[in-house]
């Protein structure tokens, strides 16, 4: 059971229940900071009888750093309704009579045997507590006011505005869609999204497009809203930002696309785009900046579901481009990359390349057993998929990269079955190529554990 023993660093010399005495004054603890007051909140009178529910404003603040003598010593969440035994601790009284309910007669964070089991309401702390997450609670109220006054006045001005001063007016209001959640709410329930948008077209600046792109993919986006964000024009813009913006508008460029592709009737044409998929595989292969290949993979993932546009995909040479990347991508990436090549694998143009790039049996052999069962499924399938295309010659090499030893543990595991069957049936295939005492040989486990 956690212990916790609040000591006078925590800001508080003494309260009711202390120990030693003494009462600390509320407004001379509040106004002197020691519980850490709210800037432009402090001393402004603060009344703590008003109907405001405590517990309501936790949830709401959800704060991480909070006064250590607030927090319960067994929750270690703030106290609602402190209370405090013989010994001077102080508990929420829930949690204590829940201690005592288990037969515990003792002080949870002294031990002490307790002489008497009353609880005392510890009502100085109590209001302590209060005013602290009330003055906190009327800051961010007042924060949050400020910010969808200042989110409804840039968007009044964006109707009105051209040139240099929509730049700077949409970049401002980027910057407080993406900070404030009070903001998006507002931007959207005002009808933003619809002035945002109708700021796309064939003769927008990039420099508009990139403001107005990371607005959008901050805002929750309505089936209206993304219909209309399929026009050809818009999304012609939007592919040619990701080939030429800045980094961080190539990354928010993937993201409102994939986010345009969870409607349900969104149409594979849109991003039957050579553009588009030369543009997301510049953008996974970016060497400066990695923090673009787990959007661009996420959105390519979601391309490949939509199978008239694989063979496209195929075409720009994205297959040992992936399989070349493997090596150096973190797990997320390198499920998604996995799970793309195993798609393209159902084509015979992407069995092809994945077969004549040299990498592709060695890389898959690597991965089997040693990320996740998802990404071994994967592996496996691509492996399957070479080999039975060109079974003499695959197969040979698979074997000579250990794949025979992977197999093995792979059907030794706890794995589910469909994974033990394929293995088994690879296995197999793998096998005709030798005699048994040479096949035994090659599936020792020396050369694949490394």
């Amino acid at each position: 059971m956690p212990m916790f023993l609040p000591s006078k660093r925590d800001g508080v010399a003494g309260f009711e229940g202390s120990g030693d005495g003494q009462v600390l004054d509320l407004d001379t603890a509040v106004k002197d900071g020691v519980l850490g007051g709210v800037d432009g909140v402090v001393g402004t009178g603060v009344v703590v009888g008003e109907k405001l529910d405590l517990k309501k404003m936790i949830e709401e603040l959800d704060l991480a750093e909070i006064p250590s003598v607030f927090i319960c010593p067994i929750s270690l969440e703030p106290m609602q309704d402190p209370v405090t035994l013989c010994t001077g601790q102080t508990y929420e009284r829930s949690n204590i009579l829940k201690w005592f309910n288990l037969g515990h007669y003792t002080c949870p964070t002294t031990m002490q045997e307790l002489w008497d089991d009353s609880v005392t309401p510890n009502k100085t702390l109590y209001h302590l507590i209060y005013t602290w997450f009330y003055q906190k609670y009327l800051l961010m109220k007042k924060r949050s006011e400020d910010v969808q006054g200042r989110a409804s006045e840039l968007l009044e001005t964006l109707k009105k505005v051209k040139g240099q001063a929509r730049v700077q007016a949409l970049k401002e209001l980027q910057q407080v869609v993406a900070t404030h959640a009070t903001a998006r709410k507002m931007v959207v329930d005002q009808g933003g999204v619809a002035v945002i948008s109708s700021l796309l077209g064939p003769f927008t600046s990039y420099a508009v497009g990139s403001e107005v792109i990371g607005i959008l993919v901050n805002l929750t986006l309505d089936t209206e809203s993304k219909i209309n964000l399929m026009q050809p024009a818009k999304i012609s813009l939007m592919v040619d930002m990701l080939n030429e913006g800045s980094i961080e508008t190539k990354i928010n460029c993937t993201r409102l696309i994939e986010k345009l592709m969870e409607e349900k009737d969104f149409r594979s044409e849109i991003v039957s785009s050579h553009s588009l998929l030369v543009g997301l595989m510049r953008l996974v292969k970016h060497k400066r900046h990695n923090n673009g290949i787990l959007p661009g993979l996420s959105l390519l993932r979601s391309i490949c579901l939509h199978k008239q546009v694989r063979n496209l995909i195929v075409s720009i040479g994205a297959v040992p481009q992936l399989v070349e990347l493997l090596p150096s991508l973190d797990p997320d990436c390198l499920e998604l990359a996995l799970f793309i090549l195993d798609a393209l694998s159902s084509l015979p143009e992407g069995r092809l390349a994945l077969k004549d790039c040299a990498n592709t049996i060695p890389n898959m052999v690597r991965l089997l057993m040693r990320v996740s069962e998802s990404c071994t499924q994967y592996a496996l399938s691509i492996l399957w998929s070479v080999c039975k295309l060109a079974p003499d010659e695959c197969s040979s090499v698979a074997v000579d990269a250990g794949l025979a030893a992977k197999l093995l543990l792979v059907i030794q595991s706890g794995c589910n079955p469909v994974l033990k069957q394929r293995s088994a049936e690879l296995l197999k295939l793998c096998s005709l190529n030798y005699t048994d005492t040479i096949f035994i040989s090659k599936c020792k486990l020396t050369r694949t554990i490394q």
